[in-house]
């Protein structure tokens, strides 16, 4: 085992410690109502902002939501803090992403779980054979799944199911807003099928810093590569950024992008390389990948952050 490994698993070990000081295992009974704040919603503390406007469309006025990892903030590489551990103490119910995206807070989710605490990973309800598993990612699959949009309503439905079973009171308005947003959502999946439609084939050929956009390419039929793999946490060797640039300039690749969660010099390497050989590829633009944008934004939200992604692909590649 790694230094790093060791290192990475004493943390776990020290905030798990935490999280039974703080009283965060203690048992409790589905729809117990001592569960709800003072104002009679349910606390909801989630990981990343995509599960926190998941939650926020389906809890509506009976839920509070706070979400740890604000914009731009990269979840594969994300440390929990001590204020998180107080948040998370908070919380009535707990929403995780889950398939590792969360890879340094995955012992703290277990832990929680096996208290007893609500905690519940969206992903959960997805058929494996839905799961992308890259290579690269040594087993596991793509944590990505916001970005196939089909996927995303299973998230939705996960969500209903939970709250409706933490606050029973309730179930009944939780279904009739996860009705009204999966109904957003095959409007939203209809309109990105409509976009990408109006890229040349030839030309459906979509570059990022990191392999956050397999599912949206297999889905919505763009060929996609990453200069780092499905997880940050690796790192882009001079190879890669070689053999990358190579790929576009063969492939005449009108545009690259960068992400907003991802610093921009390792998608300029890849610019200057293909410079240097010939092809002077632009800058599409910024996509969100791991992380929506500022609160108050259309790219705030998850359906405006994909209508903003889907809008630079095509303005850049068409």
């Amino acid at each position: 085992m790694s230094m790093r490994s060791m290192n990475g698993r004493m943390t776990f070990a020290v905030l798990a410690a935490l999280i039974v000081v703080a009283g965060l295992a203690a048992p409790r009974l589905l729809g117990d109502s001592t569960a709800k704040t003072d104002d009679g919603r349910l606390n909801v503390t989630t990981t990343t902002g995509m599960i926190a406007d998941l939650v926020t469309n389906i809890g509506g006025d009976y839920v509070n939501v706070t979400a740890l990892m604000g914009p731009g903030v990269d979840p594969h590489l994300y440390k929990p803090s001590a204020g998180d551990v107080q948040r998370l103490s908070d919380a009535d119910v707990i929403f995780y992403n889950g398939l590792h995206l969360e890879g340094r807070m995955v012992d703290i989710f277990e832990s929680l779980s096996q208290g007893g605490k609500p905690t519940y990973p969206v992903a959960e309800l997805i058929p494996e054979d839905q799961l992308r598993r890259p290579v690269e990612f040594e087993g596991n699959y793509d944590p990505h799944i916001w970005f196939d949009v089909t996927l995303w309503k299973y998230a939705a439905q996960d969500v209903a199911d939970h709250l409706a079973a933490e606050d029973p009171d309730n179930s009944e308005a939780y279904m009739t807003n996860r009705d009204v947003y999966l109904a957003k959502l095959a409007q939203l999946d209809a309109y990105i099928r409509e976009q990408v439609a109006s890229i040349p084939e030839s030309g459906r050929v979509l570059i990022t810093a990191h392999d956050a956009f397999g599912y949206f390419g297999r889905q919505y039929g763009l060929e996609v590569h990453g200069l780092q793999g499905t997880s940050t946490a690796s790192e882009a060797s001079a190879n890669d950024v070689q053999g990358l640039a190579q790929l576009i300039v063969e492939r005449q690749v009108k545009a690259i992008f960068v992400e907003s969660s991802v610093p921009l010099a390792t998608i300029e390497a890849v610019q200057a390389a293909c410079k240097a050989s010939g092809w002077d590829v632009g800058i599409g633009g910024q996509l969100f990948s791991d992380a929506m944008g500022k609160s108050g934004t259309p790219e705030g939200t998850y359906i405006g952050m994909v209508r903003h992604n889907i809008d630079a692909i095509v303005r850049a590649l068409r």
